[in-house]
């Protein structure tokens, strides 16, 4: 039986609530800038109530209830407080620090999902049945693909959050998202290598949602520019990957893209560079949180990273805003906190287009579908035809080695460089 203890938290990033586990940070990898499938840990949830009465009577009004399903534990546990971090200060700045809509407060939930999809799932039902009207999370792909039928079969409005899978774009019509999708990481890595026609392309992931959706992905943006395509797929349960290092050398292609996440990082750059593959292609990879940097070792400057965000990347105002509340909580923003802070910004734009309701959906969806804002890392858009988050997206260099790595920006592609194809709306 799930247990959900009682907590208030404030919407502003500038005060910090009870203290969330930072998770396994270190154990988390470089790779792919994504999350993906998870084995679930602990199941507690925690509620929260942002924000507080208006002056004018508002706390009299009906409060809008937001059920927030992530990865609180597990090995995910550091991409979801950088969620739930982004998503307190967005809160905050798309109220102007009242934490209201037109007098209703904005309360949301916690539920731990560990990754697991089926606790997800369970979640969601929980919330559902409570009467929650919105949701938002999946840290992890494989939960965001089962929560969404789930949303459309109750008619509650779902933002997904760092899931990249592409399938989540187009899942349905109650189902959006706040991150980007592995798509636009493929048209990002593809602008390293320029003209696709008749070169060699492999992709060295982990046979996962994940890894799947990036094998697909690359088939469908370089394999449509006349690139040759394979896959060397590895349990994610390897340990020894010596075996696929020699595998992507073996291929010899023009153009390597690693997509990759979890413990066992580590071991793969140090496989990848053992077996000398530097020497003989471009290696392409996705640039993850801050914390793994050092995890690429004397292979960092070698790489050629696509990258979702990480601290400092735009430049935007918006970010200025972001990182202020961030940091006055006692956080740092990394690369999946604009997700959190775009999923409030959409949640509140939805509630105010409604007059501080949440009880229509439909309204929620219309109100969303086609909207462009100013958000974290400059213009974005919710495409209406199958509300993909339309983002821009950046190239960026790794130099110094260990804790002295840091990233820059060596190329800002625009949001209409790395927008994927319109997926027909399935539900």
């Amino acid at each position: 039986m799930r247990s959900t203890t009682a907590l208030t938290r404030t919407a502003s990033g500038a005060r910090p609530g009870a203290a969330l586990p930072d998770g396994p940070a270190r154990k988390l990898a470089a790779v792919a800038a994504c999350a993906l499938l998870a084995a679930g840990c602990a199941e507690a949830g925690t509620a929260g109530t942002a924000g507080t009465a208006s002056g004018g009577g508002g706390g009299a009004k009906t409060p809008v209830k937001v059920g927030l399903v992530y990865s609180r534990t597990g090995p995910l546990a550091a991409y979801g407080k950088q969620y739930l971090d982004g998503f307190k200060a967005g809160l905050s700045y798309a109220t102007k620090g009242t934490g209201e809509v037109d007098g209703h407060r904005i309360e949301f939930e916690e539920q731990d999902d560990a990754g697991d999809p089926a606790k997800a799932v369970s979640a969601a039902k929980d919330l559902i049945g409570k009467g929650y009207k919105v949701l938002a999370g999946s840290t992890a792909s494989g939960v965001a693909l089962q929560v969404g039928p789930i949303a459309s079969q109750n008619k509650v409005l779902f933002i997904s959050g760092p899931a990249a899978a592409d399938k989540v774009t187009g899942l349905n019509k109650y189902t959006f998202r706040s991150g980007r999708q592995s798509y636009q990481d493929i048209r990002t890595a593809a602008s390293f290598i320029g003209d696709a026609k008749g070169k060699k392309v492999a992709v060295l992931a982990q046979d996962n949602a994940f890894g799947q959706a990036n094998v697909a992905a690359v088939k469908a943006v370089l394999g449509s520019q006349g690139a040759t395509v394979e896959q060397v797929l590895a349990p994610p349960s390897a340990t020894d990957l010596t075996p696929f290092a020699t595998q992507a050398k073996t291929a010899k292609p023009d153009l390597l893209f690693v997509a990759w996440a979890g413990d066992s990082a580590s071991a793969l750059w140090t496989a990848l560079n053992q077996q000398d593959v530097f020497a003989d292609t471009k290696v392409v990879t996705g640039l993850d949180l801050a914390a793994s940097y050092p995890l690429f070792g004397p292979a960092g400057d070698k790489i050629s990273f696509l990258n979702h965000y990480f601290d400092g990347a735009a430049g935007t105002p918006v970010e200025k805003a972001m990182t202020e509340a961030v940091t006055a909580g006692g956080g740092r923003p990394d690369i999946f906190t604009p997700d959190g802070f775009t999923a409030a910004q959409m949640i509140v734009h939805a509630v105010e287009s409604n007059h501080g309701s949440a009880e229509d959906t439909s309204a929620l969806v219309k109100a969303l579908e086609g909207w462009s804002f100013d958000g974290v890392k400059g213009r974005t858009t919710v495409r209406a035809e199958d509300h993909a988050l339309l983002q821009p997206m950046f190239q960026v260099r790794l130099t110094g080695a260990g804790a002295a790595a840091k990233p820059s920006v060596e190329k800002t592609l625009t949001a209409d460089e790395v927008a994927p194809p319109v997926t027909p709306m399935a539900g």
